[in-house]
């Protein structure tokens, strides 16, 4: 397979501060078991949200909602995934399962506030890259609706034109979404708050160490700056 990752120029440009930590994995599979590491993170995000009140107040969330206002977006009409995995367990105190790899990171993505992005990397073409829409590209919707991201939207792109996640870090895509029969993926976590470097390593080395743990090691893992933006696989 020869894939990369990576976010434009524009990007870096408009967002200096952006942490992106990428992550690709093979030997996925679903006959496995993740509740104790679920429930862990589960309980940190628990706390977490006691101790301050509503997802609105974690510095990770507030980063992006400044972010997405800069973009044009309401921060209440579009969340960037965290913050909506948040807000939904904060008022139903739990998360239905989906995939074990799903599970997984959504429990990250909760203890983090940090927005996780997996793709089925089967469903990628060539490369994947986040930037800002030239108003071609094709997304499916989770309904099965065919939509247009508007000109300069910032979304996951490949080789193809299709759009693999919308606004950013609002809403993957169905094509690329984790499926039974998925087998590796890309997994992408990105924050803007202050301690973002700090906070994305240590996300990272929680899901490298249950991935072994689980599945197989990574295949490649990285934390990308402006001048090293490419992961290559």
């Amino acid at each position: 397979m020869h894939f990369f990752f990576s976010h434009s120029p524009e990007i870096w440009e408009q967002h200096p501060e952006l942490v992106p930590g990428v992550l690709a994995a093979q030997g996925i599979h679903k006959n496995v078991a993740v509740q104790a590491q679920v429930a862990h993170y589960h309980g940190i995000a628990r706390a977490r949200l006691e101790a301050v009140g509503t997802e609105a107040d974690f510095p990770e969330i507030q980063a992006w909602r400044r972010t997405f206002g800069r973009m044009g977006l309401k921060p209440t009409q579009y969340r960037c995934a965290s913050e909506s995995l948040l807000r939904r367990f904060r008022k139903e105190g739990s998360l239905p399962p989906i995939h074990p790899l799903v599970d997984l990171c959504n429990a990250l993505s909760l203890a983090f506030a940090i927005p996780i992005a997996i793709f089925d990397l089967s469903k990628v073409a060539e490369w994947l890259e986040v930037r800002c829409a030239n108003g071609t590209e094709s997304y499916l919707a989770f309904s099965g609706e065919t939509e247009t991201p508007e000109r300069g939207e910032v979304i996951f792109a490949d080789a193809g034109g299709r759009a693999h996640a919308r606004r950013w870090t609002h809403r993957q895509s169905a094509h690329s979404a984790v499926r039974n029969e998925t087998s590796q993926v890309l997994i992408v976590a990105e924050a803007l708050h202050a301690s973002a470097g700090h906070d994305v390593r240590q996300l990272l080395d929680a899901l490298s160490g249950a991935l072994a743990e689980i599945w197989e090691p990574p295949a490649a893992c990285a934390i990308l700056r402006k001048e090293s933006p490419r992961l290559a696989l």
